[in-house]
């Protein structure tokens, strides 16, 4: 197209939240996950496309639109989706691992949905409980694993060296980083444990105040093309929300490599319906909850 594109990346939903809140950045389209999504609508800070310029948006399976973070369509096209799980090492556990009971040792996520929703879901709770005291209590069991020095770190994209290198037995991320990671470590396998887990779906959004609207259009309208798809998935492992696309990607992967794909590393990228079936995707909270994640994360003193 012609089209000089700037690309930048934020280490979580609520560092990208910041930059934009600050008034620091001049994105035209961003491409947030969906419970900060609705966050961003419910702020006026998202304009609602125009889905004639958009023509791929057809190729995008109906089971990734018109869900709770955008319910009727209007602000999102949907760029990938995948699960949450747990990443170990094969070679240093003791056996298969199977339960987020595991995740209060080695590595935690430093991502405070991400991290509490893990406690919240070991403790038997929803990962968008608005009760306090059950909010309170996946708190404290962070709080005290991170007091006994359980943790040896709250990691975001340093997970990656940590996990290839064999310094860190066991993390919670997400399938696609997994994928990536076992490229360089062969070792490591990936489990969405038995007591469910937080399935995700990231999307392309244009902001209110975008200076390059029909480019930031024209941009979304060629990520959703299949051809796109498929390259995407193939470079970043995360399960892409074109139906064409998740259905070719099997046999396009033989003819570009001349090799079967891994079926079982297919299932971990894009998951089969009975692991998300036991997944909740994250809503987004009242602000009074909100601002308790923030009150909390903060207390539990991680940067």
């Amino acid at each position: 197209t012609g089209i000089e594109v700037n690309y930048q990346t934020a280490e979580s939903n609520e560092a990208l939240y910041s930059t934009l809140a600050l008034g620091g950045a001049n994105y035209d389209v961003i491409v947030p996950s969906d419970y900060m999504i609705s966050q961003l609508i419910e702020e006026g800070m998202l304009q609602e496309l125009d889905y004639s310029k958009i023509p791929n948006f057809e190729k995008i399976d109906p089971r990734f639109r018109n869900l709770s973070y955008d319910p009727e369509n209007l602000y999102t096209v949907p760029y990938t989706w995948g699960t949450l799980g747990i990443i170990y090492n094969t070679t240093m556990v003791d056996e298969p691992i199977t339960s987020w009971s595991s995740m209060f040792d080695e590595v935690m996520t430093r991502n405070s949905r991400d991290a509490l929703g893990i406690a919240l879901y070991y403790l038997g709770y929803s990962v968008n409980t608005t009760d306090e005291s059950e909010i309170r209590e996946a708190y404290q069991l962070l709080a005290d694993a991170n007091a006994k020095g359980v943790y040896q770190a709250f990691y975001m994209d340093e997970i990656f060296q940590a996990m290839e290198r064999g310094n860190a037995a066991i993390t919670a991320y997400y399938a696609g980083d997994y994928l990536t990671m076992r490229e360089n470590n062969p070792d490591l396998a990936y489990v969405v444990p038995e007591e469910g887990s937080n399935w995700f779906v990231d999307a392309m959004c244009i902001l209110k105040n975008a200076q390059n609207v029909d480019e930031a259009h024209e941009w979304i309208n060629f990520i959703a093309s299949t051809e796109a798809n498929l390259a995407n998935m193939d470079y970043i492992w995360y399960a892409s929300p074109n139906s064409e696309a998740l259905e070719q990607y099997p046999a396009w992967y033989e003819e570009q490599y001349g090799e079967h794909l891994d079926m079982e590393l297919y299932e971990i990228m894009a998951a089969p319906q009975e692991v998300l079936d036991r997944c909740e995707a994250y809503l987004v909270t009242p602000p009074d909850i909100r601002n308790l994640y923030n009150e909390l994360w903060t207390q539990l003193g991680i940067n």
